[in-house]
């Protein structure tokens, strides 16, 4: 026996050595492929063109570099080791069957086919189709809910969409728990099998002797437990390769526009005239909306040239494809004469100097920030540009003057001197064209004037674009070209395009008007390029949510106590199976005699049948739980996202695809902290308890012996695992770093991109993955370690207990079987610990708990606007008197746009005010303070002459009707769409048809074969645009509105239509108080009180006659037939 403890001792350190060379080499070597690859993925984005970043976000590809590139490293690293470990461990078991006893053997391989099926039927079952249809048919719902929040906000129809959202439920727990129990009736079945079948060997043939039954029968488990091992590793394979296409995907993709290319002419002198020859362009990210159609035109060297128009007519787009940012999809741009497109990219980059209406400032100090204009300035230079951007002054007033840190964003400079900074960095590379994107918008009076003088020094001798928004700034321009629907359609100096009546003038009588009011005037809004830039500043806070406790998961699952019970009872059965089985094991090879051999058999086929119940038990009721847990969560979610005010949504991390995503994923995730984990925990503790009581029970000394080392099995297995866990959050912080290079340069791309500074990106970012890189082979060495440390102490464990079981044997006369069942027992006893330490990692746990705390957040949030029935006052006699009372606002998404800005107005119970002004004034916005989608900054709305924040919510809507430009219609019938305008009752028939009867519906829809119950298809896509609108007109009707708002409702319509669809506006506003925002004049005439807006105030108002007599804005625009929006 001492022998054999020394035979032991050397396996252990052999195991040791070999143990830390298949980790260590294996992680270091990942550790360089994975560096290798995240260099060459992020130098490959940052070549991309800008539209393939239009459709693809910065948080996307952000998560790409670290996530994506986390699993591959997880497939590559350790796995594949321990892959090969377990299939090695798999082929040798056999053959040591098969040298042993080669007939047993063979028995045992003929039936392990079954159980590969069960466990295939088990895997097949945890993505059951059905399962995926029925969350994406609640997915839909939700989604289109989400999509048409303002409708369904409009209308009171929260709760009535979570009714529809929660109506469906899965049966998987019964399948997974069916196969479960299968697949171990279907092993314990084989080992009864090969128990009988090996006695008969031993007994009647004497093949075998019952000691090498044993070795073949070990062999073959320990075999056949290890090809089970392998499949999580199989896993990891999988989700690595799935996550290595997205990159390859990238890494082989060929950029349309190459700006690290070489190719292409540079021209030895550049005059500075561009021309645009018939250019068509779309963006690629939105191939339906036509930007440019057919622009033709010429902008002179030297001369400084002006682009006015409403916002989305094309101006900016102008811009971007003069830097190349986009290739035009017909036509072309030409410098000089020559199509751009053969010009090298860097180079025609380094003639333009841009400065935007924001610019983007990168977090390094005001010196830098300038350098990054040219390369190799001197400081003469940066300080000669930073004197004519009117910046010396100011930086020199600064403690650090040039080295001043910016901030993230440029966020510690106030927008006047980020614009200067910008500017003297455009000017640094002494363009030969400059671009000037609403350069001053974005500024108050005073530092408008100071950053103006800077543009008009800079201006001469250049091909200077500007886009204008302010006309005072461009009056002295040498040209001004107008844009509309994406075509040059006016150009001329300014006195010129005063005479033309067209665009230039409806823009310049409005602002006129206002210029009074002192405030920065907008020409046009932001322009529609900036909707192409996704905001990611979210992705950050969304990550660190801290995993929620598990004991608030349990909460929700309260009502599921009962399954939860009986799930315990069946894991805490599963449990004690395997320390069972050991004693029947013992049992049979005492008693190697034909009589009692059957008895024994049919025990194990008892157990077998047991363990198929208990399994079973186990898998439904968790999955049972889990699955009721899932529904009520998503339920309680999809309450609390309807719940929260309108502007919660304009949040780009808010949009209706992630939050329908976040429903699906979430809730389902959360499963993983209760139910199945739960049953984890309770057959583990059985497992070792059952072992632990049989093992003492037959031989205390011998078991004592075994449990000293259980701790350092227990604590190398919570080593290995703390050390990973905490080189994850180290490399996580170092990737951290090189992440925040990665952010700044993908979110900044455009300004990059203009800068042609690519690769300096490049180079700081391969900079910082080298700390990673250096922690990941320190990582391999000490994982190395602990991993040969684990599995040397298993045979330590063996070697002790022989030599002290031999001991036993010879000194105190403990029966030799007696011995050898202490140590089957022992080896029970560290399986199960090995199974408790894989259980406790697992995964979804983790996952699990941060997806509750995402989902517990948002349960958590608190509306700005409460929807509660209860809370603010509701009055009986509601008038409809609406005032406005000096209202300011911003949208939440985009502080610094002042959309209105004081604004006065109000409008008597039973009287109709019209709102006129150009696009992006202020007039929807008006609207939707009267709903309370928001509530104004400063300032009031009465509502007879309440407070609006005082008054209930859902009373207040439900006063209120509206009508929009683009009726969202819900997929149902035209019935249900109409009994949607109210919510809080059920809405008869007759109802239904008076109220189409008022909208001139009625007829059209009889017309139809299904009549009212005709289903209107996704967004109402089956009817006309007049139809959709009349069925929006019936629907805000229905519910007898005290207030009806019409937001551009006929603009979209053709002359025939709109006629009808006047005559059933003017029917519905009789005798309510009407607030119409107009966009044809003609259609607002007779209204009691018209407002001109400009700027968000109000510059005029007054009845049709009154205006008129006034003869300032609005009779300029009613006489001139002057385009409005």
């Amino acid at each position: 026996m001492t022998m054999f403890a020394y035979y032991y001792l050397g396996i252990g350190l052999g195991v040791l050595v070999v143990s830390y060379f298949q980790i260590a080499l294996w992680v270091s070597a990942a550790a360089r492929q994975v560096q290798r690859m995240r260099k060459t993925y992020f130098r490959k984005i940052m070549c991309m063109e800008i539209g393939w970043f239009d459709c693809t976000s910065v948080g996307e590809l952000n998560t790409r570099i670290s996530d994506d590139i986390d699993k591959i490293n997880n497939a590559i690293a350790d796995q594949v080791s321990i892959f090969i470990e377990r299939v090695s461990t798999f082929v040798f078991g056999f053959m040591v069957g098969f040298i042993g006893g080669w007939k047993l053997t063979l028995v045992v391989i003929a039936v392990s086919p079954l159980i590969g099926l069960a466990a295939g039927l088990m895997a097949v079952a945890r993505l059951t189709g059905r399962e995926l249809k029925a969350y994406a048919k609640a997915g839909a719902v939700a989604d289109e809910v989400l999509s048409s929040i303002r409708t369904v906000a409009a209308f009171g129809g929260e709760d009535k969409e979570t009714k529809r959202e929660a109506s469906w439920g899965i049966k998987k727990g019964v399948i997974v728990g069916a196969f479960q129990g299968c697949m171990w009736c279907i092993i314990f079945l084989c080992y009864a099998l090969a128990f009988w079948y090996g006695a008969k060997l031993v007994l009647d043939t004497k093949e075998l002797s019952p000691g090498t039954l044993i070795q073949v029968f070990f062999g073959i488990l320990i075999a056949a437990m290890n090809l089970g091992q392998a499949s999580p590793c199989l896993e990891a394979f999988a989700s690595g390769r799935a996550a290595a296409k997205n990159i390859f995907d990238t890494i082989d993709r060929e950029p349309q526009i190459n700006c690290f290319s070489e190719e292409g002419h540079k021209l030895d002198k550049v005059k500075g005239d561009i021309e645009f020859h018939g250019v068509t362009f779309h963006y690629p990210s939105r191939p339906e909306v036509k930007i440019l159609d057919g622009l033709n035109m010429l902008i002179k060297s030297g001369e400084t040239t002006a682009f006015v128009g409403p916002s989305g007519s094309g101006k900016s787009t102008v811009v971007q494809l003069i830097q190349r940012f986009y290739d035009p999809k017909e036509g072309m741009v030409t410098l000089d004469g020559h199509d751009i497109r053969s010009l090298n990219i860097q180079w025609l980059r380094s003639l333009i100097g841009i400065v935007e209406q924001e610019p983007v400032l990168f977090a390094t100090t005001i010196g830098e920030n300038i350098c990054f204009g040219r390369p190799g300035v001197s400081m003469e230079d940066v300080v000669k540009a930073a004197k004519e951007a009117n910046a010396y002054n100011f930086i020199m007033d600064l403690p650090q003057k040039f080295d001043t840190l910016v901030g993230e964003g440029g966020g510690q400079m106030s927008g006047g001197q980020k614009q200067r900074i910008a500017i003297a960095r455009a000017l640094v590379r002494n363009p030969k064209i400059l671009l000037l994107d609403m350069a001053t918008s974005a500024l108050d009076n005073e530092s408008e004037a100071v950053v103006q003088e800077a543009l008009d020094k800079v201006r001469f001798g250049r091909t200077t674009i500007s886009i204008a928004h302010r006309l005072s700034t461009i009056r002295n321009a040498d040209v001004i070209i107008g844009f509309e629907h994406g075509k040059a359609v006016e150009r001329g100096t300014h006195n010129e395009l005063l005479d033309k009546k067209g665009i230039y003038f409806t823009l310049v009588t409005l602002q006129n008007q206002s210029n009074e009011a002192e405030k920065v005037v907008y020409l046009s809004m932001k322009d529609s390029s900036d909707h192409n830039r996704v905001t990611d500043s979210g992705d950050s806070t969304e990550e660190q949510a801290k995993p929620a406790p598990v004991s608030r998961i349990l909460k929700y699952n309260r009502p599921e106590w009962p399954y939860m019970l009986l799930g315990s009872l069946g894991a805490a059965i599963n449990g004690s199976v395997s320390p069972i089985y050991a004693v029947l094991f013992i049992f049979y090879c005492l008693k190697m005699q034909r009589n009692q051999i059957n008895g024994i058999c049919i025990l194990f086929i008892i157990v077998a049948v047991l363990s198929f119940f208990s399994q079973f038990l186990q898998g439904y009721a968790f999955g049972k739980s889990g699955e009721l847990l899932t529904r009520r969560l998503r339920k309680l979610g999809f309450q609390a996202m309807l719940k929260q005010e309108i502007g919660w949504f304009d949040d780009p991390k808010n949009s209706p695809g992630t939050l329908t995503t976040r429903l699906a994923t979430d809730a389902s995730m959360i499963q993983g902290a209760t139910g199945s984990q739960i049953g984890m925990i309770v057959s583990s503790l059985t497992n070792i308890g059952a072992s632990l009581i049989i093992a003492f029970y037959f031989s205390w000394k011998l078991s004592l012996l075994v449990v000293c080392f259980l701790p350092l099995i227990g604590l190398s297995g919570a080593y290995q695992a703390k050390m990973l866990t905490g080189f994850a959050n180290e490399d996580k912080k170092a990737l951290e770093e090189a992440g925040q290079v990665s952010s700044e340069a993908l979110s900044n791309i455009r300004t990059i991109a203009g800068l042609a500074k690519e690769s300096v990106f490049v180079d700081l970012y391969e900079k910082q993955l080298e700390t990673p890189y250096q922690a990941a082979k320190k990582k391999a060495i000490v994982y190395g370690i602990s991993f040969g440390f684990a599995q040397c102490v298993i045979f330590m464990a063996f070697a002790a207990s022989f030599r002290f079981g031999a001991y036993l044997v010879t000194s105190e006369g403990l029966h030799y079987m007696m011995n050898l069942r202490c140590l089957v027992i022992s080896a029970v006893v560290i399986s199960g610990t090995a199974l408790g330490r894989a259980s406790s990692f697992t995964p979804s746990y983790a996952k699990a708990k941060i997806a509750a705390a995402q989902l517990f957040k948002l349960l958590d949030r608190v509306p700005k606007i409460s929807l509660s029935l209860t809370e603010g006052i509701k009055w009986d006699s509601f008038k409809g008197e609406v005032e406005f009372i000096n209202c300011k606002f911003t949208y939440p998404t985009r502080p610094d746009i002042q959309v209105l800005n004081g604004l006065v107005v109000s409008v008597k119970p039973g009287e109709t005010l019209a709102f006129v002004g150009s696009s992006g004034c202020g007039k929807s916005t008006s609207v939707q303070m009267l709903e309370r989608f928001y509530d104004p900054d400063e300032g009031r709305v009465l509502i007879d002459g309440h407070p609006s924040t005082n008054v209930n919510v859902p009373f207040l809507r439900s006063k209120i009707g509206i009508v929009s430009q683009e009726p969202i219609l819900f997929q149902c019938s035209i019935a249900e769409n109409i009994q949607y305008g109210d919510n809080s009752r059920e809405v008869s028939m007759d109802e239904v048809i008076s109220a189409s009867k008022k909208a001139f519906l009625h007829d059209f829809v009889m017309s139809l074969p299904d009549k009212y119950k005709t289903q209107v298809g996704a967004q109402g896509s089956q009817l006309s645009r007049g139809q959709k609108q009349r069925i929006a007109i019936a629907r805000a009707i229905v519910k007898n509105p005290k207030i009806l708002l019409l937001d551009e409702a006929t603009s979209a319509l053709d002359t025939e239509s709109e006629k009808t669809v006047q005559a059933a506006l003017d029917e519905a506003r009789r005798g309510r108080t009407c607030i119409v925002i107009a966009h044809r004049l003609s259609t607002i005439q007779n209204a009691d009180i018209i407002a001109v807006m400009s700027q968000g105030v109000v510059i005029e108002k007054g009845s049709h006659d009154e205006l008129m007599a006034m003869k300032s804005a609005y009779y300029k625009l009613v006489t001139t037939g002057a385009p409005i929006s």
